[in-house]
């Protein structure tokens, strides 16, 4: 995914702005960078690797103990090393995994971010994480009640098509219009509602 840049950024702000004038409802839009650093990830791959090294020594009898120890020595380290960087390690750490750990803190930034503070309880978290290629719309409790989550399907792929583009930015501002949209229909603007979060892009 790309980074967003100044230019992304403001184009963001402005989107959220444009979104929170027709509704009460807040819109918050926030990019992690990773949602788990998977250091253990390598040393799993590692240990099978080595593992399954004395498997050809059975037909290579001239192996002694200590060259087999070696080899599987130098097979565990080179794995490590190899899969600590970034590029390689997204393609060895399951989707499932991936999957459930951006989910995860998908849900610890909603309330991190005091998601769940706003008086009618009408805030709505856009969640993009990086190395997951992840995205997560998440509303709060007086959305829920109204809004069936199915219609956030639309933002999510405006979202996950724009980054496999290259468009990041494109991607936030659909998806804030969306949800906007959506938020406009069931909670319509009130004049004396304040907006107590941030419209800018949060980024972690």
């Amino acid at each position: 995914m790309a980074f967003i840049d100044d230019n992304g950024r403001a184009r963001i702000s402005e989107a959220i702005t444009r979104a929170e004038n027709k509704t009460s409802g807040e819109v918050v839009a926030l990019v992690a960078q990773s949602s788990d650093d998977y250091a253990y990830v390598p040393f799993l791959w590692a240990a099978l690797a080595a593992l399954a090294v004395p498997l050809p020594a059975l037909w290579i009898p001239s192996l002694s103990l200590p060259v087999v120890y070696l080899i599987q020595l130098c097979v565990f380290i080179g794995v490590v090393m190899a899969l600590r960087f970034q590029p390689v390690l997204k393609h060895v750490v399951p989707a499932g995994l991936k999957r459930r750990r951006a989910h995860r803190h998908a849900m610890e930034q909603f309330l991190a971010q005091d998601m769940h503070t706003t008086p009618a309880r009408t805030g709505v978290m856009i969640f993009v994480s990086v190395f997951e290629r992840y995205c997560e719309v998440i509303a709060d409790e007086g959305i829920y009640k109204k809004v069936d989550g199915e219609v956030w399907r639309d933002a999510v792929d405006a979202v996950t098509k724009a980054v496999r583009d290259g468009r990041t930015a494109d991607g936030f501002v659909t998806a804030i219009d969306l949800c906007g949209d959506v938020l406009a229909r069931h909670f319509p603007e009130d004049a004396s509602a304040d907006d107590v979060l941030p419209n800018h892009l949060i980024e972690i």
